[in-house]
């Protein structure tokens, strides 16, 4: 259900070959979802498992396990693409991102030209190239929008990967802008629910509120964001999905970050449930004053939010990396 007057987007964290050739573009028609995005883990489950992979995978024989991949995912890619150009076209984002190897996070040279690669191969204005947040991601986002490629920043945990984020993007899409370059955006991808899953044990047993961490980082950074003032990036909010252990309801996540130019990106089940839903309730921007009182109880009872954020950076990664090297293992057997 995304709202264009509000410019709140709402985008589907979900991609699967049979799922694009009709429930996509369902969702699409009926304006539940302007958006979509992928990541290794979601490409090694729909792979792994679907049957929809088999036919093509007895064509691509001969092929190394990565060659296998990206022909797999770079058409499911374009699929989606085209499905959402018509949102593109009409100037109301219509974006599918698409990531790097994760193995290459920590390598400038190594992202560009695979995000180069990759954006040629698709062949499609709508595609975002996923960037993590690393050291060497910066240069990447500056560098590939520059040349006019949609980048994804994802991975961002922390206020300071959002600052280092805003200064590349506004670089490249600045020197983009000044070659002649039209359109080209940016979105900053901020984990919400993975703060929550760490930290909630220890808030429950110092009795203090719990599912609030991820919320109100995440309004923190969205909040420095829009005081950028740089329209063609936007917040995105990611990892929204929820456990079943944390007892939340299903769009918990979704109507708890819900506020003008933003986007929202969700499992499929998260999706359903926000539509099935009431009409949500505007609660972004959240005052500065709340967030850094929250933050300051978090401190007093021991809690380092920059040390949170980099051990949930480290395991965003290790699981991504996990993921993909799982999915090109059981490819080499395929």
């Amino acid at each position: 259900m995304i709202d264009n007057d509000l410019a709140f987007s709402l985008w589907l964290d979900f991609i699967e070959r049979d799922f694009l050739k009709k429930e996509f573009v369902e969702l699409i028609e009926r304006g539940i979802i302007n958006g979509a995005t992928s990541n290794p883990a979601i490409f090694a489950q729909a792979i792994t498992s679907s049957p929809a992979y088999r036919e093509a995978l007895r064509s691509l024989e001969g092929l190394s396990p990565k060659e296998k991949y990206e022909a797999l995912a770079t058409e499911d890619i374009k699929n989606a693409a085209i499905a959402l150009r018509g949102v593109y076209d009409e100037g109301s984002e219509g974006y599918i991102s698409l990531e790097v190897d994760p193995f290459l996070a920590h390598d400038t040279r190594g992202t560009v030209e695979e995000a180069r690669r990759l954006f040629k191969i698709i062949d499609e204005p709508n595609v975002m190239i996923k960037v993590p947040a690393t050291e060497a991601g910066y240069p990447a986002m500056r560098e590939l929008l520059a040349d006019g490629i949609s980048v994804n920043a994802t991975l961002v945990f922390s206020p300071e990967q959002a600052r280092a984020c805003l200064d590349a993007m506004k670089e490249g899409m600045d020197e983009f802008e000044s070659t002649g370059g039209e359109r080209v955006e940016g979105v900053i991808s901020v984990f919400v629910s993975r703060f929550d899953r760490m930290l909630d044990p220890l808030l429950k047993e110092k009795g203090l509120p719990m599912a609030r961490t991820g919320i109100m980082n995440a309004a923190r950074i969205y909040n420095m964001v829009q005081a950028n003032h740089t329209p063609a990036v936007r917040t995105l909010f990611a990892s929204t999905g929820v456990k079943e252990e944390q007892g939340l309801p299903d769009d918990y996540y979704i109507r708890a970050l819900y506020g003008p130019h933003c986007i929202n990106t969700a499992p499929l089940a998260t999706v359903a449930a926000f539509e099935a839903g009431p009409k949500p309730e505007t609660v972004l921007p959240k005052p500065e004053e709340e967030i850094e009182e929250y933050f300051q109880e978090l401190e007093r009872h021991g809690i380092v939010m920059s040390e949170v954020s980099r051990r949930l950076m480290e395991e965003g990664i290790q699981a991504f990396e996990a993921s993909f090297q799982a999915m090109l293992r059981q490819l080499e057997e395929s």
